[in-house]
């Protein structure tokens, strides 16, 4: 299924019900202005997809944003906890170094490299609510296949894909030092247990995390996230928002020849 053409725009088409959690949820007090802060995890089998993702947040934003690769070769001597065998990219753990990256003040964005980025970040960036510690999409997630791309392993447990995109309140966030993320095991960290409440994870619309082959197709997207494989691996060129993505990356590309021209 194909994005309308307004997708590729600057506003955000959201359901009815999406639309009414969005009203009731009071913006930051931060200035609007405020430089975005964003974080992508970055794994050199999706170099492309980070290059990609980064292209299409800067081609619709209408704010000034920041975006930082999570690269284990700038987190020497930080993140040193060994591989894990159920770790199936390089930003598995590194994601919640986040916080202590931007010395634990104002607030940041974290996603993961297999995205697409249909909207303006500055919309997702207005959401955010200062009574939470971190603001999630808060999918009920739960995966029937035990392999998804490069033959990684797809691991089952709650609050499954809830920290692929994670609007960080940094100060509120102290628990992640580099000692904790690098000590802590996956359940502790995916599932927020570093919180030790609940109630302080905000909810976000689900348009800002589109979960490619599980979601139920939709054209408003803002955010797509192809969790089983993006369409820059064999087995996933024809999946929901392929062509999207590639029209992405021939724009990023006829960019990059404009300016060696």
């Amino acid at each position: 299924m194909r994005a309308s053409e307004d997708c590729m725009g600057l506003r955000c088409l959201i359901c009815s019900d999406e639309r009414n959690d969005r009203k009731q949820m009071p913006e930051s007090t931060a200035p609007d202005n405020s430089m975005i802060r964003v974080f992508i995890g970055y794994d050199p089998r999706e170099a492309v997809a980070f290059s990609v993702l980064a292209y299409s947040i800067h081609a619709r934003a209408t704010q000034a944003v920041s975006i930082a690769p999570l690269m284990l070769s700038q987190l020497a001597g930080v993140l040193t906890r060994e591989r894990h065998p159920l770790q199936s990219t390089d930003f598995s753990f590194s994601r919640f170094l986040t916080p202590y990256l931007c010395n634990y003040s104002g607030w940041s964005v974290f996603m993961d490299c297999d995205m697409l980025m249909l909207d303006d970040i500055a919309r997702l960036w207005k959401l955010r609510d200062d009574r939470y510690a971190v603001m999630v999409v808060k999918h009920d997630h739960v995966p029937k296949e035990t392999v998804k791309f490069l033959g990684e392993p797809q691991t089952r447990y709650e609050k499954k894909n809830w920290s692929s995109v994670m609007l960080f309140n940094n100060a509120r966030c102290r628990a992640l030092t580099p000692e904790f993320v690098n000590a802590a095991t996956g359940l502790e960290l995916h599932q927020f247990k570093w919180l030790g409440n609940d109630d302080l994870i905000g909810a976000l619309p689900a348009c800002w995390n589109h979960l490619v082959g599980y979601d139920s197709p939709r054209q408003e997207a803002s955010l797509v996230h192809y969790t089983l494989g993006g369409p820059y691996f064999d087995d996933y060129r024809q999946c929901e928002y392929s062509r999207e993505w590639f029209a992405e990356r021939d724009a990023m590309l006829r960019a990059s020849a404009t300016v060696k021209a």
